[in-house]
């Protein structure tokens, strides 16, 4: 995946990277690699191969284990109940999840302690109500790395807990979102009220309506990734805080493209209600521009919080301007 972050020693540190880093999932051992031989889905702690993801997810319970899933395309689903648990490619980028959904949400349904998943592919996912998602979040923490999101009504969807956290490095989310559903639109990632959601070294592309990033999170840092809306057909915000929330936004690269349904800002806050302070959100060491033959203006931060908000130096194209106040 091309990696669009800019950053210089003149733009703020992130200080994201080593936290990811101590994060990041473990790699598979070689004895499960084999394994794969014989079964599309293996406990590695285990070494038992199932040919079906829920009964590998069922082996686990609500105990702590990581299941190896085998290159090739595997329409089924999961639904993870209890448990900390682990999905990782055993060829990032080679495992695809395709079409397939639980409970009429997603591919893998998550209401477990914690989830891990590395190097997966979700693509197609949709369903009756326009939600269908790569991934559905109910509760409990998420870490997704080297992961893609492809041509599905959303990517990430998630529940609310206060107390959770959501990590996302270096996953690739293209082809998302739709403003068709009666109940509002779907979106690249959609979180809920959740503690904390951290996004790093990922790219946004093509959307298909509604927001590439819309989080109600407490706490919401974006940071070294890219959103080319340059190919987007109807989309909205890249990114929209619509309750409030602290964090950064930093050193991320943003291009507005001609197909909008809403092209008066970039990223807004606080455009629904206020049921977090924005105090102190920093914005700053982003390049922002719309796209060669675009021309209209535009606002890079729009504010309905009234917060005080953190905004540094961004480099900003031709049309956009800073802030406004709404």
């Amino acid at each position: 995946m091309e990696n669009f972050a800019r950053t210089s020693p003149a733009r703020p540190s992130i200080k994201l990277i080593g936290v990811l880093a101590a994060l990041a999932v473990a790699a598979i051992p070689a004895a499960a690699v084999f394994a794969q031989d014989r079964a599309a889905f293996t406990v590695v702690e285990t070494g038992r191969g199932f040919s079906t993801l829920q009964d590998a997810v069922d082996a686990i319970g609500g105990g702590t284990g990581t299941i190896a899933v085998a290159a090739g395309t595997h329409r089924q689903c999961a639904v993870q109940s209890a448990g900390s648990i682990s999905y990782m490619a055993s060829q990032p980028g080679q495992a695809i999840f395709e079409g397939v959904t639980c409970e009429g949400k997603a591919a893998l349904v998550l209401r477990g302690r914690e989830a891990n998943v590395s190097g997966l592919v979700f693509r197609r996912m949709a369903v009756a109500d326009f939600n269908g998602a790569g991934i559905r979040l109910e509760q409990g923490n998420l870490t997704v790395a080297q992961s893609w999101f492809l041509d599905s009504q959303q990517g990430i969807l998630t529940g609310n807990d206060a107390n959770g956290r959501i990590v996302i490095d270096k996953s690739t989310f293209s082809g998302l979102g739709t403003c068709e559903g009666a109940g509002g639109c779907a979106h690249s990632i959609y979180i809920g009220d959740y503690g904390h959601l951290r996004v790093t070294r990922s790219r946004f592309e093509k959307g298909r309506g509604g927001h590439y990033v819309k989080a109600r999170a407490k706490r919401v840092d974006v940071a070294s990734s890219s959103f080319d809306d340059s190919a987007g057909s109807s989309t909205n915000y890249m990114i929209d805080l619509p309750a409030g929330a602290t964090g950064q936004i930093t050193n991320n690269w943003f291009v507005q493209g001609q197909s909008k349904e809403n092209y008066s800002a970039f990223i807004a806050v606080g455009a629904e209600q206020k049921l977090h302070s924005s105090d102190g959100l920093q914005i700053a060491g982003n390049d922002a521009r719309l796209a060669p033959n675009v021309r209209r203006n535009t606002i890079f931060v729009a504010d309905w919080s009234g917060a005080n908000l953190d905004i540094g130096p961004n480099n900003l194209g031709s049309g956009l301007s800073r802030f406004e106040r709404r």
